[in-house]
């Protein structure tokens, strides 16, 4: 099931599913119950959660995930307090990123047809966020969205399309306002 998620391909959760998302929530559990007097119980949690982490990155609790493992963080990156990462398809954030409070990276995605949504079938698509962009506030990537190096997103943006590198995108659905 894990590889047809990952794969993009429609799927109905099954039990090895919810294995693997149990765990992730224990950790996520301790992780957020974590004190900025124990970066060294944080950084040991965030590793063990996470698909890989970054030298010098910092990741505010609390932090949501589904699995956790398909989610990777480069170099350098800051993550601000909140960051909800559906990471059913692969997450990946750059080097040197910026996370503003309250941002969501959602890969799910349903299926418009009502039966094949009552029938609980579901699927989803990666995020790339490239090197040093900066996604303020209240930002949400939606699923197969691809964000260039050094762009930023404003804050409350819903970004449901590829942005390219070095431009500022706001508004909902985000749009380029200018480049860099």
């Amino acid at each position: 099931m894990r590889e047809r998620m990952l794969a993009g391909e429609p799927y109905i959760a099954d039990e090895s599913v919810g294995t693997l998302h149990e765990a992730a929530m224990e950790l996520l559990e301790a992780y957020n119950a974590t004190s900025v007097r124990e970066p060294a119980r944080r950084r040991e949690l965030l590793e063990r959660l996470l698909g890989s982490v970054g030298e010098e990155t910092v990741v505010r609790p609390p932090l949501y995930v589904d699995y956790g493992s398909n989610l990777t963080i480069g170099r350098g990156t800051f993550v601000n307090f909140g960051l909800v990462a559906l990471d059913v398809a692969a997450i990946t954030i750059g080097d040197d990123v910026q996370i503003g409070p309250n941002v969501q990276l959602l890969t799910p995605t349903h299926p418009v047809d009502p039966e094949s949504r009552r029938q609980k079938w579901e699927s989803a698509e990666p995020i790339t966020i490239g090197d040093n962009v900066w996604l303020g506030g209240g930002a949400i990537v939606c699923p197969g969205v691809r964000i260039g190096e050094n762009t930023v997103v404003g804050a409350g943006a819903v970004v449901a399309k590829d942005l390219p590198a070095n431009v500022v995108a706001v508004g909902n659905p985000a749009r380029v306002v200018r480049e860099l």
